[in-house]
């Protein structure tokens, strides 16, 4: 029997999600459906995407004035791996970006700096689905 796909959560679902469409207060059955499928396996995210949503946490207190910080402190947080066990995929993917002529060397620069590249290297080396929102650019930049 094949396993089930996991499915790998980008920043930007959770923060659209929030933003646009499913406000905690309007759908909480949305955010429970998250962890339902979390604590189940089927879905997670890594750090760096915790560190992402929860940048806006107040350095004294802890705080967060953000209501998506809030829930990923308190609801998601086990849920979000740490990427130290898939570092050689890492390597592997930044070092393809590093050899790509097409990529101008702020974009590989800044694909080395955000969660994008560790989001792609999980994937890779657990054969998970990548879920993001991201479009496509038209520009090496």
């Amino acid at each position: 029997m094949t396993a089930p796909k996991q499915y790998i959560l980008d920043a930007n679902v959770f923060i659209t999600a929030h933003r646009e469409y499913y406000a905690f207060d309007i759908a909480p059955r949305f955010w429970g459906q998250l962890l339902k499928h979390a604590a189940a396996g089927n879905i997670w995210s890594i750090s760096q995407v915790y560190d992402d949503i929860t940048r806006g946490l107040d350095p004294k207190s802890g705080e967060a004035s953000d209501r998506l910080a809030v829930w990923a402190v308190n609801e998601f947080k086990p849920f979000f791996r740490d990427t130290d066990d898939i570092f050689d995929t890492y390597l592997e993917i930044i070092n393809w970006v590093a050899n790509n002529n097409y990529y101008t060397g702020l974009a590989k620069k800044d694909f080395a700096e955000v969660s994008d590249s560790w989001l792609i290297a999980s994937a890779k080396a657990l054969n998970a689905v990548l879920v993001t929102l991201e479009k496509p650019r038209n520009t090496q930049t």
